[in-house]
C-alpha cells in the first residue's frame, strides 16, 4: 500500500479580528512560532465602528499544514472567523502595486506601451520616470515587472493580497 505525499500549496486565508491591539501579533506569532512563511499580509477594519478587521494571509503549505493553521487561528481570543478561500470555492484576489520605471527614449516609449497593455495608469511623471500604478492577480504584477525590468525599472511598492469570496457566503 502507498502513501500519498501531500504538496504545498499557497492559501489564502482571511481571518476576521476584534481591532485590538496586539490582535495582529498574537495571529502573526503562531505563523512564526511554527516556522510558517507569510508571502503576503494585510490587515484593515472592515466594519463602521472600527471594531472589527480582516486580515488576509498568503501562505504556503500542504493541506494538512493549512488545516492546522486553521484550527490554532480559530482557538486564538481576538479571532472571530478564519477562512481559507483557497478551499472554500471561488474567490477573488487582487493586490495593487506601484512601480517606478527610469528610462529615457525607446525604452520609456516601450514602458508606456506595456502599461498601456496592462491596463496600469501613469500617476507620476517626470522627465525620466514614470510611476505606474497597477491592480489585478498577483500573477498580473508579476509578469508586469518582470516586463519593465530590462527597461528602467527601479522601485517596487506592493500591498499584499487582498481577497473575498465570490457569491453570497461572507467572512
Amino acid at each position: 500500500m502507498t502513501t500519498q505525499q501531500e504538496v504545498p500549496a499557497s492559501a489564502v486565508i482571511s481571518i476576521l479580528v476584534e481591532n485590538e491591539s496586539g490582535a495582529l501579533a498574537r495571529v502573526l506569532g503562531l505563523f512564526s512560532g511554527r516556522g510558517y512563511n507569510i508571502e503576503s499580509l494585510t490587515v484593515a477594519p472592515v466594519d463602521e465602528a472600527g471594531r472589527l478587521s480582516r486580515i488576509n494571509v498568503v501562505t504556503t503549505g500542504t493541506p494538512h499544514a493549512i488545516a492546522q493553521v486553521q484550527a490554532q487561528l480559530e482557538r486564538l481570543v481576538p479571532v472571530y472567523r478564519v477562512v481559507n478561500l483557497s478551499a472554500t470555492g471561488p474567490h477573488v484576489a487582487r493586490e495593487l502595486a506601484l512601480a517606478k520605471v527610469v528610462a529615457t527614449g525607446e525604452a520609456r516609449a516601450e514602458s508606456l506601451r506595456i502599461a498601456q497593455a496592462f491596463r496600469a495608469r501613469v500617476v507620476d511623471t517626470t522627465a525620466t520616470s514614470f510611476v505606474f500604478e497597477l491592480t489585478g492577480s498577483p500573477e498580473k504584477l508579476n509578469s508586469f515587472i518582470d516586463l519593465m525590468r530590462p527597461l528602467g525599472l527601479a522601485e517596487i511598492s506592493r500591498t499584499g493580497v487582498v481577497a473575498i469570496s465570490r457569491g453570497p457566503d461572507t467572512l
